[in-house]
């Protein structure tokens, strides 16, 4: 049995800056039920289960909230959830649109309260960077127009590029003053701790880009490049999420700064491994790569073995890969699956 030589911090930071690990290091994303499920299979809580099964998780830092008491049920967005079942499981979904009646920038001014950094309490974060210092730590970032489809509903947001495009660009411009104010208060707060910052929006789809590409460059791209020029001054890795078949706009991402590209949906038109790996592969560090969609939710635990086989090949050919699956692993995936997805990387992600 080989000898692990690093702490999961020390072997992801190894691969985020180009260097070889003892191993490659390993992430885990989940809904709620499957890790009830994972943990009912092992008998064990998560915590064991990572353990045993080597997953590198890094600690989210948060700061505690302490604002303005806020209605029961609603976030700081003034946004309000309802629980859907979809069958094997539960998510929580937008029930309200704050925004959605207002026509102008002036109506939303006089009737909506701006969330601020002010209202929440960092001085929690330092015990809670020293207990986790010796996993990767991830702190901050941004992802408004996920949040701006709350606030004016789905369909009115998309609309809003073409119809109303100066009330798109006004409340983006305050979310991402606001992800940037505490972004850097994280910073202050725990110098040299965060390692990893979370830039995100989910652009595509499973065959194309959501947004044009000049939507994209228009009213997303200049507040990413402002978040994660702040990411980079402060010593953290740019993590951006984006879902689905986003290689048309790859180039533009690399040019703003992403360093981490997640989760490769391998299967979603134009992401093929080998092509992102050949063309991307100088620039960004993959992370994710084992597909949800249909291998672990109904592969077999083979199926689920050569893909991370193939992944460990493809995309960490020189280093640069962090296995994971592609997405939150759904309730409908067998635990065997998720086991032979991690024991294969153990196996096989020696380096």
């Amino acid at each position: 049995m080989r000898q692990e030589t690093m702490t999961p911090r020390e072997r992801w930071l190894a691969v985020l800056n180009r260097e070889k690990p003892d191993r490659v290091p390993m992430d885990i994303w989940a809904t709620e039920e499957t890790w009830q499920s994972l943990c009912a299979h092992m008998r064990c809580d998560r915590g064991e289960a990572c353990q045993r099964l080597h997953i590198d998780v890094p600690v989210t830092l948060e700061p505690r909230y302490a604002g303005p008491p806020l209605p029961a049920g609603q976030d700081i967005w003034g946004v309000s959830y309802r629980r859907v079942d979809y069958g094997s499981g539960v998510y929580d979904e937008c029930a309200n649109n704050p925004l959605a009646m207002y026509q102008t920038i002036e109506e939303i001014d006089a009737n909506y309260r701006w969330p601020c950094a002010d209202w929440f309490d960092f001085s929690v974060l330092p015990r809670i960077a020293e207990e986790h210092r010796d996993r990767p730590i991830r702190g901050g970032g941004s992802e408004p127009f996920l949040i701006y489809k709350y606030l004016r509903g789905d369909t009115q947001a998309f609309l809003d590029l073409l119809m109303h495009p100066e009330i798109v660009q006004y409340c983006l411009e305050k979310m991402f003053a606001f992800s940037y104010e505490m972004t850097l208060r994280i910073f202050e707060t725990v110098p040299g701790a965060v390692m990893i910052t979370y830039v995100a929006e989910d652009l595509g789809g499973q065959d194309n880009l959501m947004l044009s590409p000049e939507q994209i460059r228009e009213f997303l791209l200049p507040g990413m490049t402002r978040m994660m020029e702040l990411t980079r001054q402060h010593g953290s890795y740019v993590f951006h999420h984006t879902d689905g078949a986003v290689r048309e706009i790859l180039p533009d991402l690399i040019a703003a700064g992403i360093q981490v590209l997640n989760p490769i949906q391998w299967r979603c038109r134009g992401m093929e491994r080998e092509g992102l790996k050949r063309d991307f592969g100088d620039a960004l560090i993959f992370h994710g790569g084992v597909d949800n969609q249909q291998t672990l939710p109904f592969g077999t635990a083979d199926d689920v073995r050569r893909e991370v086989c193939d992944n460990l090949r493809i995309l960490g050919a020189n280093g640069g890969y962090i296995l994971a699956p592609c997405h939150n692993i759904q309730a409908v995936t067998p635990p065997e699956n998720i086991l032979a997805l991690y024991e294969a990387g153990y196996e096989e992600g020696w380096t």
